[in-house]
């Protein structure tokens, strides 16, 4: 079931997304040549307790997962696509690095995601994080009333493919609000006019994932939390919680 929001309720969950562009600030802030990825939880474990929001990953365990998220941050490195278990695993130059943060405030939740790198980046990361970021906004740009949820996932893909990246089959996007996951899902990739109907106060995660191969394959890792790809080649994550409205789209986690 899709709850829509109200727009005093998307003013509170905008509040909640502000919480996460500061925690995935000071992340990116913090992350360097020799820095550990639990430290860089720490970071933003600070934003959070200094805002007076809790964490929606810490705790959280699905059905497919061994054993609770142990963090409030999701690091990813270099092969891993998404879910990244934060450990004393230190930067090193050259790194690609995608974190995935939420925050819930007052009852509302915000969640994003960035890459970057770390160090000297290599010039093929750098594309497949900028093609990320464009197949982001391309979703974004889609978010509109009117249109369908398949829009969006047919922005992202044709992004993405048209660049001759790889999109890891069954993840995406979602609903969020009361919950860090709520209906409806969000493909990746999709066929445009297909799908639920986009209306005023539905909040929509999007997050695009890329594989710098162009193979969509990838395994679970020991840990049965991190998802790495098949081919040990590199991949990008980038997410938004955005507010369809009349007005338009409404990025709640702007940074």
């Amino acid at each position: 079931m899709v709850e829509l929001k109200t727009d005093t309720s998307i003013d509170a969950m905008y509040a909640a997304g502000q919480v996460v562009g500061q925690a995935l600030t000071a992340v990116r802030k913090a992350a360097d040549v020799g820095v550990s990825l639990l430290e860089l939880d720490e970071a933003a474990r600070e934003v959070l307790r200094a805002a007076g929001a809790t964490s929606p990953f810490l705790g959280y365990r699905p059905s497919f997962a061994p054993v609770p998220f142990p963090a409030v941050i999701c690091a990813s490195v270099n092969d891993a696509i998404v879910h990244g278990i934060p450990t004393g695993y230190r930067l090193r130059d050259g790194d690609l690095v995608s974190i995935d943060c939420g925050a819930e405030l007052d009852g509302w939740v915000g969640d994003s995601a960035i890459s970057f790198t770390v160090g000297r980046a290599r010039p093929a990361d750098v594309r497949l994080i900028e093609t990320a970021e464009r197949a982001l906004a391309a979703g974004i740009e889609a978010a509109v009333v009117g249109n369908r949820i398949g829009d969006i996932a047919h922005a992202i893909g044709s992004v993405c493919r048209a660049a001759g990246y790889g999109i890891p089959d069954g993840f995406g996007g979602h609903g969020v609000g009361r919950r860090m996951h709520e209906d409806p899902a969000v493909p990746n990739e999709g066929r445009p006019g297909r799908g639920l109907p986009l209306r005023h106060g539905m909040v929509l995660a999007i997050e695009p994932m890329l594989t710098a191969s162009g193979r969509d394959g990838y395994h679970a890792a020991p840990d049965g939390w991190t998802l790495r790809t098949n081919d040990g080649s590199r991949a990008a994550h980038t997410e938004h919680t955005v507010a369809i409205t009349e007005a338009g789209p409404r990025i709640l986690t702007a940074r």
